[in-house]
């Protein structure tokens, strides 16, 4: 089970008909924007896109993406599958794991610690801007599980380290992050009003943990804690099939979150 979607979309200069699109900012490398836009829009839409549909995600020419989406394959940072579409490719995990060497190194353990216990998908998440991206994971010893990419942002709302992440901010500041990404429904049990959010943040922050229920996925269950004190914030999870995250199994799991939470905190304090 694999969950990818970013709501961030990136429009850029393009080539020949379409050359009277907004120029990047000066002292930006044309050549450089280009390549990130298509990263973003791959990293936004999750499953592999064909060429045309990433030309006109991002506004570039065909030939202008098709040059560096091959520059990038041969580099490692973009794929191609067999039905000729893109997506991200593996050389991005490298990157994603050091853009947050400290923080991820200290959790990596700690990570373990918790899937040993849940035997579960643990995860390190932290708030970048608008979106909660994962940046390190122990995945579970069981064949079926949640996994979700290093490296993948998505939307904090539907996302139980998400929510963990909202809780620690101010009611003015969740909103004007929901504004600008909106509240998408995943499924039926999806957050989509700013006063349900709201709502549940201020639960969230009562019982000190937060809880994601199908609200992204159909049949995952996600159970979060905030560190404390992380700037900027983050969250540790562990996720799973709800089936075998029962409520019995999540009070287990929450004290062994709070508790990893409480002493990854104290590592980043002595470090």
């Amino acid at each position: 089970m694999e969950f990818m979607t970013n709501s961030r979309d990136t429009h850029l200069e393009s080539d020949g008909p379409e050359a009277g699109r907004e120029r990047p900012p000066e002292g930006q490398v044309q050549s450089v924007a280009r390549a990130f836009a298509l990263l973003e829009a791959l990293a936004d839409a999750g499953d592999p896109l064909s060429l045309q549909a990433l030309a006109e995600r991002t506004g570039l020419a065909q030939p202008t993406a098709h040059r560096l989406l091959k520059t990038m394959q041969g580099l490692g940072y973009a794929r191609q599958t067999a039905a000729r579409e893109y997506g991200l490719g593996p050389g991005l995990i490298g990157l994603g794991n050091r853009a947050a060497p400290q923080l991820a190194a200290r959790a990596q353990p700690l990570l373990r610690e918790l899937e040993e216990l849940s035997q579960e998908t643990a995860n390190l998440v932290v708030l970048d801007g608008t979106n909660a991206v994962y940046v390190a994971q122990q995945p579970s010893r069981h064949q079926m599980r949640m996994f979700t990419e290093v490296g993948r942002r998505v939307l904090p709302h539907a996302a139980g380290a998400g929510k963990a992440m909202l809780a620690t901010l101010s009611d003015t500041r969740v909103r004007a992050i929901v504004r600008e990404t909106g509240l998408p429904r995943y499924t039926a049990t999806t957050l989509t009003t700013e006063a349900e959010l709201l709502r549940e943040l201020r639960d969230t922050r009562g019982r000190g943990y937060a809880l994601d229920d199908g609200e992204r996925e159909v049949g995952v269950r996600c159970i979060a804690v905030a560190v404390p004190g992380s700037t900027p914030p983050a969250a540790l999870s562990v996720s799973g099939p709800a089936a075998r995250i029962t409520d019995e199994m999540a009070r287990r799991v929450v004290e062994a979150l709070r508790d990893v939470a409480a002493r990854l905190a104290g590592a980043g304090a002595a470090a």
